[in-house]
């Protein structure tokens, strides 16, 4: 891009932004917001940039913006310029603030939390919505103004909105806005220790950094006319905008902390793969279009099929049972030696692990679990969870090894016949395709008299992987030691 934003054949190139506050993690709906520009920005050749809006200072958390950088590159959402800083920028703010002023676009507001508290009290008692009464624009003159700020009494500057007009803009996703500038308060620019205030900082940093496309959810769709107001007082280029839908939950709620895990941070922790998670929230309030039933998108299909036209204007329900779909489809897509690798944190860090034998923390062990479970697996958090037989000694209620009303004579011949058939398998041959085969034929037509019984004698629960599986993971002695104790159970011995 050169000096003048324009792309060599004379055409302004996109640029658009994220720009969070570092008040806590990454949320869905940040992280959808991200994905959305950055998906803008590829799509059409455009920059994707990265600002930190820190100028509210009290809802700051201590290493939310290391939290934030560190989620936006572990989604692999690089931006082109950043992060600049706002509470790195306050002079060009104060500047700006003061130009306003000198227009008679704003004013100086000496007004103390007192009296400001009261004219609210008031207001709320009439059922009116709170706004200032412009007191100091109407009853303080210029050189009562100049005496206040020789003395550096407390003031803020705020904006002086138009009184009977109208501010009408078209969103990109909503259409045609108009609001009625009679409802929109003379909001504060700069607040009394300096620092700009959100709108301020937001249109200043916009303009200077020459966005041309403001995508963002649609809470901020009431602050829009604020902003443009300022964008006419200045006399500069209105961005165009378009206002995400909110995110719901399943009984059409707005989604929130309060009402289950929304950070990021959480579904990482959880074991869901960035491709997943890219994914779904990509399909949070849009569709590729056309009549598709396309579902599972990598993210160069994202970026060359994102198109703002196709962003819903209704909410969009976080559906966590599509999330746990999405992200099992990935899962069986990779490979055993990346499942081995993502899965092993999340191995250790599961109680059934700790003090287990060196053998069944090996990595030929471990694989040999995940390939059991990977088609099973809606997230990596669950690696072990559901088979813990893999790793502890087993025990359970002897009726449990009985198919259906079977005798415990017949129960004990069957294990037997298991036992025979097992113990003719050398270790060198002990796959799943030869257990299977060898005990299939063993069986005859009624398998469950002899599958039950083996399969309860090897894991000790009602539901488990195929007694195949299991006793190729656990191995040739360990799957003899086990039925040996269920011998032992069915004869009454344990």
């Amino acid at each position: 891009m050169n000096i003048n934003g324009k792309t060599s054949n004379g055409v302004k190139k996109i640029r658009v932004r994220f720009a969070p506050s570092p008040t806590g993690y990454l949320h869905i709906g940040g992280a959808r917001t991200a994905l959305y520009n950055f998906l803008f920005a590829r799509k059409n050749k455009g920059n994707f940039i990265l600002r930190i809006e820190d100028t509210d200072r009290v809802r700051l958390v201590e290493g939310s913006l290391e939290s934030l950088l560190k989620s936006l590159k572990w989604l692999g959402l690089d931006y082109d310029e950043g992060p600049y800083i706002q509470s790195e920028r306050l002079e060009i703010y104060q500047k700006y603030a003061r130009e306003l002023v000198r227009m008679s676009k704003a004013y100086y507001c000496f007004c103390e939390p007192e009296r400001l508290q009261a004219l609210r009290e008031e207001q709320a008692s009439k059922r009116q919505a709170p706004m200032y009464d412009q007191y100091c624009l109407q009853n303080i003159s210029e050189e009562q103004i100049n005496q206040s700020l020789k003395e550096n009494c407390p003031h803020t500057i705020r904006l002086k909105i138009p009184k009977n007009e109208t501010v009408e803009f078209t969103d990109a996703i909503r259409g045609k806005v108009k609001i009625d500038t009679n409802t929109i308060d003379d909001q504060i620019l700069l607040k009394s220790d300096g620092y700009p205030t959100y709108h301020l900082a937001n249109i200043v940093d916009d303009h200077l950094m020459e966005i041309t496309h403001v995508i963002r959810g649609d809470e901020w769709i009431p602050s829009t006319p604020k902003h443009i107001l300022l964008y006419r007082a200045f006399d500069w280029t209105i961005p165009e905008f378009a206002h995400l839908p909110l995110l719901l939950n399943a009984d059409r709620s707005k989604l929130s902390k309060r009402q289950g895990d929304v950070s990021l941070e959480d579904y990482v922790k959880r074991g869901y793969l960035k491709e997943a998670l890219i994914n779904f929230i990509a399909l949070l309030g849009w569709n590729p279009g056309e009549g598709s039933t396309q579902e599972i998108f990598s993210l160069e299909e994202l970026i060359e099929k994102f198109d703002l036209s196709h962003v819903h204007k209704g909410g969009a329900v976080f559906d966590l049972k599509k999330l746990n779909w999405l992200n099992s489809e990935y899962i069986k897509k990779l490979s055993l030696e990346e499942l081995y690798e993502k899965s092993l944190e999340f191995f250790q860090q599961k109680n059934f692990y700790q003090g287990v034998s060196e053998e069944k923390k090996s990595e030929e062990y471990l694989k040999k679990v995940l390939a059991v479970e990977q088609d099973r697996l809606n997230n990596l958090s669950e690696v072990g969870e559901h088979n813990k037989f893999f790793f502890q000694n087993v025990d359970y209620p002897r009726e449990l090894l009985k198919c259906k009303d079977m005798s415990f004579p017949d129960l004990k011949n069957s294990l037997d016949k298991s036992k025979c058939v097992l113990e003719k398998i050398d270790q060198k041959d002990w796959t799943k395709e030869n257990l299977e085969k060898a005990l299939l034929k063993a069986a005859g037509e009624k398998r469950g008299d002899l599958l039950w019984p083996l399969r309860a004698a090897l894991t000790g629960e009602q539901k488990s992987p195929s007694p195949f599986e299991v006793a190729w993971v656990l191995g040739r002695e360990e799957s003899l030691k086990r039925l040996d104790f269920a011998l032992n159970k069915a004869s009454g011995l344990k």
